[in-house]
């Protein structure tokens, strides 16, 4: 019984884990290995849970974590009214406000047919994170890239800070 309720417990955790969710572990009798109910195998219970537990630790967001925003806040073809209502900078903000005839956001003048984040950058003691974002409008046609950043203050809600619409150097 306890074999089919630990699979099912990481079953349960590796779905919630995918989705970037935390995962408390809870202290009981049926959730610990020994069955005594002290907790002292609850970690082990559900991998990672230890680790994702204090993932915040040093409050800075993680590149995983950083890559899933980035994923969500320009979706397929740029990000939506709440989007950049909602988790844009104020100081982005104040300059999407003054460019009229181009999206900073998107650094550019249309709307691409595919966005792709690339990899994630962290530098821990600039309190930054950056990606490339790859914009296509299609086959044939031009592909731009520039470079967007976020904040990895944990204790604040995570949200773009700034872009560069020059291309990121390669090298």
């Amino acid at each position: 019984m306890l074999r089919t309720r630990s699979r099912s417990l990481l079953t349960v955790a590796g779905g919630v884990a995918a989705l970037g969710l935390t995962l408390t572990a809870v202290t009981s009798a049926s959730a610990s290995p020994g069955g005594t109910g002290t907790g002292s195998g609850a970690d082990a219970a559900v991998p990672g849970a230890h680790a994702r537990a204090h993932a915040h630790a040093n409050n800075r967001y993680t590149g995983e974590e950083i890559h899933h925003f980035l994923e969500g806040f320009y979706g397929n073809s740029g990000p939506r009214a709440w989007e950049r209502e909602n988790l844009v900078s104020d100081t982005l903000k104040e300059r999407v406000a003054e460019t009229e005839g181009y999206d900073v956001l998107l650094c550019s003048q249309n709307i691409p047919l595919d966005i792709e984040v690339g990899e994630v950058t962290t530098a821990q003691s600039a309190g930054v994170g950056w990606a490339p974002i790859f914009l296509s409008w299609g086959d044939d046609q031009e592909l731009a890239v520039f470079t967007a950043y976020v904040d990895l203050d944990a204790r604040q809600p995570i949200e773009l800070l700034d872009v560069d619409c020059a291309p990121p150097e390669v090298g």
